[in-house]
């Protein structure tokens, strides 16, 4: 494509991406938004799209939700191209949300898990040099997540070098789920997944990770209606009271080692595996 061919197709998005802002504010205009928001997400944050897509359909009934998980590259380029309305992404390190600023949602923090009955039995805390010993399971190189971890894994003196590597969340729930490997990772994974059965969390004294999780949107005029619903149903007291509690209570207590539990309840970091699970 020509130069010039690339700007008419530029103006031609913004034309229809402008048609589409009118549209979804005139339908608010006669009894709610009625368009489909659609969202961009990194794929650790699911628990996150739960939350904020139950409370914008709360406040826009006759609206419909869209969801697509990717990197947060690809996520920037298609909220440029006007395909997508909104991201959540990892706000440290994007840096394509521009002049309309990043709403944050929540901090994430990390722990090992790894088995009950492995090397680290009966630890409460570990540090970065007795992880890397382990046989270990993570993102790949190619999402942001993993290339976070592996510069904070730097800071503390040591490489990651997993033995497994997957580009969704799930593979590497099914691996960390035979017990044969162990993967450091969010609280806010633990309440979507769960700690499977005969794994523990372990804290990482010298790990310094706790990146910033929110919602960007792209720099158009005017701003997309649908976007501009999301992040006001984000602000909302009840909406940041549930963050609160799903990631918040993932980790709550003093160091120590969380028990194995089903996926949606929460793991205390300090109990052992006789404690009582967290309500």
């Amino acid at each position: 494509m020509t130069a010039e061919g690339a700007r008419v197709v530029e103006w031609a998005e913004r034309i229809l991406a402008k048609r589409d802002a009118l549209r979804s504010e005139l339908s608010r205009a006669n009894g709610g938004l009625s368009a489909t928001l659609r969202i961009g997400a990194i794929p650790t944050a699911a628990r996150a799209i739960a939350i904020l897509a139950g409370a914008f359909r709360a406040r826009n009934p006759r609206a419909r939700v869209r969801v697509e998980t990717g990197a947060t590259e690809e996520i920037r380029h298609r909220l440029a191209d006007f395909t997508l309305d909104a991201g959540i992404v990892y706000l440290d390190t994007d840096t394509s949300h521009g002049r309309r600023g990043g709403h944050e949602l929540y901090r994430e923090r990390y722990i090992l898990l790894t088995a009950e009955d492995g090397p680290l039995r009966g630890r409460k805390t570990v540090d970065c040099v007795d992880v890397t010993q382990l046989p270990l399971c993570a993102l790949t190189p190619a999402m942001q997540n993993r290339r976070m971890l592996d510069l904070a894994m730097a800071r503390s003196g040591v490489q990651l070098v997993p033995s497994v590597e997957a580009d969704t969340v799930d593979a590497l729930h099914a691996h960390l789920s035979t017990t044969r490997w162990s993967s450091i990772v969010a609280d806010s994974w633990l309440h979507t997944f769960g700690i499977p059965p005969g794994m523990t969390g372990i804290t990482i004294a010298d790990l310094d990770l706790r990146p910033v999780v929110g919602i960007i949107t792209g720099d158009r005029e005017p701003g997309s209606m649908v976007a501009g619903a999301l992040i006001d149903a984000a602000r909302d007291p009840d909406v940041r009271a549930d963050f609160t509690r799903s990631f918040g209570a993932a980790l709550s207590g003093p160091n120590g080692a969380a028990e194995s539990r089903p996926a949606g309840r929460s793991a205390r970091i300090g109990h052992t595996r006789n404690s009582h699970s967290a309500n």
